[in-house]
């Protein structure tokens, strides 16, 4: 096996070091809401945040590009930061309904991995969820998606400021989808 050359190895470690606090960001990120801290949760967002998650259906091999909808068509959540500010003030109202008392929630962040640099401050990286709800005495719900997350370095801490929620399944069975993904 040929020896790593010094700037390649320098710039692997760098790599994976980014990679390694970005993951642990997202996995922070996801006990926040598992703890039901909601505004401590909006912290990890910039200001100009779009949180999309597009509905899913069901296509041939060859429509895969039309599995998805696009931006601007219907979707789960087509949110900015403003938007889930006003969802969070809701659930501490006491008037959403679909969330008291609250779901059980516990999210698996895994395979982050750094996809697209654009520049030392702003990075793409994309990772998987499963995310497991309990509600009420027996109702259960398990999502599974791949998460595209654009990531900025703001003061010091990196912050999402593009997040896509692409789900694996094209049927929501849930009574309700009072959950961030």
């Amino acid at each position: 096996m040929p020896a790593l050359d010094v700037a390649a190895g320098d710039a692997l470690q760098q790599r994976l070091q980014l990679q390694l606090v970005l993951a642990d960001v997202l996995v922070t990120e996801a006990a926040a809401l598992d703890s039901r801290e909601f505004r401590n949760w909006l912290a990890f967002f910039t200001a100009d945040l779009l949180y999309w998650v597009p509905i899913r259906s069901t296509r041939s091999a060859s429509d895969r590009d039309k599995e998805f909808t696009k931006y601007g068509e219907p979707a789960f959540y087509d949110e900015t930061f403003r938007e889930l500010e006003a969802r969070i003030v809701k659930l501490e109202s006491g008037w959403s309904w679909s969330e008291d008392p609250p779901s059980r929630t516990r999210r698996f962040v895994s395979n982050v991995r750094v996809i697209e640099t654009h520049s030392d401050r702003d990075v793409t990286v994309e990772s998987n969820l499963l995310l497991y709800r309990s509600r009420l005495d027996a109702d259960t719900d398990i999502w599974t998606a791949r998460r595209v997350d654009r990531m900025r370095l703001e003061d010091d801490r990196w912050k999402i400021a593009r997040r896509s929620v692409f789900l694996d399944t094209t049927v929501l069975v849930a009574s309700n989808l009072g959950v961030f993904f």
